[in-house]
């Protein structure tokens, strides 16, 4: 799995990281799989932890191992039911979340394809049950 180009970082830094994922974690809120995230008062904050991932693979400062260690995100998220299914709508909110990012969040256009393509390979890598 390739991981994104670092210019993303440097064009959107932590904080349009952050904006970006919060906006994909509000769509997940509402989505056939918001069960699997937490209620909407807590959101944010797992927004928030999630950017800290996306940040270091986006050639940002890795402030999710400082924090919370090693990633290991297959087996941190082993206790959820991730179909092919739910991935798809993991994606797709991503993905409807990216329509805009250059404008929104100022994402470099040039690395929007290449950042699709980490998304697709790490949430296949991510399903953990047969359909």
């Amino acid at each position: 799995m390739t991981l994104p180009n670092p210019g993303i970082y440097q064009t959107v830094g932590s904080q349009g990281i952050r904006e970006l994922v919060r906006a994909v974690y509000a769509r997940l809120g509402q989505s056939s799989i918001a069960g699997m995230f937490p209620p909407a008062e807590a959101l944010q904050a797992a927004a928030d932890k999630s950017a800290l991932f996306f940040i270091g693979i986006c050639g940002g400062p890795s402030l999710y191992e400082q924090k919370y260690g090693s990633p290991r995100m297959r087996m941190r998220h082993q206790g959820f039911a991730i179909t092919e299914e739910a991935r798809q709508v993991w994606v797709g909110c991503w993905n409807a979340e990216l329509e805009n990012a250059v404008e929104v969040h100022g994402f470099p256009a040039e690395h929007l394809a290449s950042f699709r393509e980490y998304l697709e390979s790490f949430s296949k890598w991510m399903v953990n049950r047969p359909v």
